[in-house]
C-alpha cells in the first residue's frame, strides 16, 4: 500500500452499487477500507467529496434460469473523510490513528429470488431485501491493506449474519491504481439458506424441489480493481471479481455454477 486514495472504494462501489442496481447483481466485494489510504497529488487516481458517474456492469446469474445480462448504471456516491455513501452501503468512521480504522458499517442487502420471474421458482419465498448493521477495522501496513467486519440482519428478514477477512495491495503509479485483493466470507446458515440457495421444507411441499440446508459457509474471493485519473476532474476504473462458493451452496438445486464472476467499467466526474 504505497502512496494512496481515499475513496476509491466509493468509486467503485458506490457508483455500482446506487439505488438503480438490480438485485440480481448484488455481490460481496467491500472496497471500503480504501478510506484508509490518503490521496496524493491532484491526478491521484483516488477522487474526493461528491462524484457522479455510472458503470457498465455483467455478472454471473446465481440461480438457476436466471440469465446473464448486461447493465447500464448511473448513480453517485459521497467519500468523505469520516462519513462514506456508496450507494447500497454507509461507513463512518469512529477511529483513525496510525493506519487503524475503526467504522459502523451499514448495507442493504437486495432480494435475489421472486417466485414470479422465472416460473421456474413457482412455489418458494420470495427471497427480499435486508438492512444489515455491524462493525469493521482496517490496518495499513507496508504490504497490505487489512479488513475484518462483521455483520448482522437488523430487519429480521433472513435473521442472519456475516463476516468478511479481506487484504488489498494497492500499487500507485502517478494516475494508475492497480489494485489486487483476496480474502473470504463467512455466512451463517440462516443468511446462506435465505440469500444462497437453501430451500425449506414448507417450500419443498409446495415447488418441486428437494429441501435442502446449506448450513454456514465459507466462500472464498479474489479481485483485481484499475484506476485511471484522466484529468483533474475524471476518473475512470475497471474491475473483476471473483467468489468461490462454499460446496453447500453449488450444490444447491436452485444454484447454478460454482461461483461469482462480475465485471465493471466505469467513469466518474468529481464535483468540487
Amino acid at each position: 500500500m504505497l502512496s494512496m486514495l481515499q475513496p476509491l472504494r466509493r468509486l467503485l462501489a458506490g457508483l455500482l452499487l446506487c439505488s438503480s442496481l438490480p438485485a440480481y447483481a448484488d455481490f460481496e466485494m467491500d472496497l471500503g477500507s480504501l478510506g484508509q489510504l490518503t490521496p496524493e497529488g491532484a491526478l491521484s487516481p483516488v477522487p474526493e467529496g461528491l462524484v457522479v458517474g455510472g458503470i457498465g456492469l455483467t455478472y454471473t446469474p446465481r440461480y438457476q434460469e436466471q440469465q446473464q445480462k448486461v447493465l447500464p448504471i448511473p448513480g453517485f456516491i459521497y467519500m468523505g473523510q469520516q462519513f462514506m455513501f456508496l450507494g447500497d452501503r454507509l461507513r463512518y468512521y469512529v477511529y483513525q490513528e496510525n493506519g487503524l480504522g475503526v467504522y459502523g458499517y451499514g448495507r442493504v442487502r437486495f432480494g435475489n429470488l421472486d417466485p414470479e420471474d422465472p416460473t421456474a421458482f413457482s412455489g418458494l419465498n420470495k427471497r427480499k431485501a435486508e438492512l444489515e448493521a455491524g462493525i469493521g477495522a482496517n490496518l495499513l501496513t507496508p504490504y497490505a491493506l487489512l479488513t475484518a467486519r462483521v455483520s448482522h440482519d437488523v430487519t429480521g428478514t433472513s435473521k442472519g449474519g456475516d463476516a468478511l477477512l479481506w487484504a488489498d495491495f494497492p500499487i500507485v503509479r502517478d494516475n494508475w491504481l492497480i489494485m489486487p485483493g483476496t480474502g473470504v466470507f463467512w455466512r451463517s446458515s440462516k443468511l446462506s439458506n435465505y440469500y444462497f440457495g437453501g430451500v425449506s421444507a414448507a417450500e419443498a411441499a409446495q415447488s418441486g424441489y428437494a429441501a435442502y440446508d446449506t448450513g454456514s459457509t465459507l466462500g472464498y474471493g479474489a479481485s483485481l480493481l484499475t484506476s485511471w485519473r484522466i484529468n483533474r476532474d475524471w476518473v475512470s476504473m475497471a474491475g473483476v471479481f471473483y467468489e468461490r462458493y462454499d460446496r453447500a451452496i453449488a450444490d444447491s438445486p436452485l444454484v447454478q455454477h460454482g461461483g461469482e464472476m462480475t465485471f465493471l467499467l466505469g467513469a466518474g466526474y468529481m464535483w468540487k
